[in-house]
């Protein structure tokens, strides 16, 4: 699934092409997606000129002059990529905005848990994301909400990294690259972690995501960004998808175990189980 790496990049990838771009027409297909397309939206995006592109979390917001946006996630297989209007079409390409400049901005997405909606003028779309529940980036989490946050549940900390209304735009493979950053076993209860250590894995999460936006996100199967091209962070994963194979670090190998019915990878030997007790609770039985 794109993280917030991966679409940080496609957001990169489409800025400079789409901005004062002239949508003339809107295409989309007949199959229901995770987020359904309302046809009606289509008449009020013809002719409107693409503004900015931003993004928040997983969430990417086109913005048009003088109001309105478009908002899409990319779901786990979703692609927003930026074609020439006479390039073939591929299969699953379920919507396609042709613009001037005989240029197309083209959603695919194979498994269809992806989408996108349109906001009307004078609605925020930050504000919109907000209102349903979207936590803060890594970046806009204080370190006292966070440490207030974790020591209040008991659940394993990979479930926590996971909880998009707790902290956004972290999915599984930059949970597991971050307990591995901060040297913490993933079924850690949150509330046993100490301050050191909670801040720790908030930093951790912030260095981990900012050098998979260096490699322009992790591909592992679909995900390409806005001009096409794939990502190169896959080559950089210390644990993640290593199942089996020495740890980078010690060489111990790495293991796989599930949580809350999720993939979790880790070093047994650099994230070991935490025995110690706080609060009179043992960590882990």
């Amino acid at each position: 699934m794109p993280e917030l790496p991966e679409v940080e990049t496609v957001v990169r990838d489409l800025r400079p092409v789409l901005a004062g771009r002239r949508v003339t027409d809107v295409e989309h297909g007949d199959k229901r997606l995770r987020h359904p397309w309302d046809p009606s939206w289509a008449g009020k995006i013809k002719g409107r000129n693409i503004g900015t592109v931003g993004r928040l979390a997983k969430w990417i917001a086109i913005c048009f002059n003088p109001g309105g946006t478009l908002l899409v996630h990319l779901g786990m297989t979703g692609q927003l990529t930026v074609q020439p209007s006479c390039s073939p079409l591929a299969d699953h390409v379920h919507l396609r905005f042709l613009m001037d400049g005989g240029l197309d901005l083209r959603f695919r997405d194979i498994r269809r848990f992806g989408g996108a909606e349109y906001l009307a003028e004078g609605r925020s779309w930050t504000e919109r994301l907000l209102e349903s529940g979207l936590g803060p980036e890594p970046w806009g989490m204080p370190e006292d909400i966070w440490i207030q946050k974790i020591n209040k549940s008991l659940r394993p900390v990979k479930s926590i990294l996971l909880d998009q209304k707790t902290v956004s735009g972290i999915g599984n493979i930059y949970a597991d690259e971050a307990l591995y950053c901060a040297g913490i076993h993933p079924q850690t209860p949150g509330k046993s972690l100490k301050k050191a250590e909670a801040v720790g894995l908030l930093l951790s999460a912030r260095t981990v995501l900012e050098e998979a936006i260096e490699g322009r996100g992790t591909t592992l199967r679909d995900y390409v960004g806005g001009s096409g091209l794939k990502g190169s962070h896959q080559f950089r994963l210390a644990v993640y998808g290593r199942e089996g194979e020495p740890c980078l670090s010690c060489g111990e190998n790495v293991q796989r175990i599930l949580i809350s019915g999720r993939s979790s990878h880790y070093c047994p030997q650099c994230q070991p189980v935490a025995t110690r007790k706080r609060g009179g609770n043992r960590v882990i039985p």
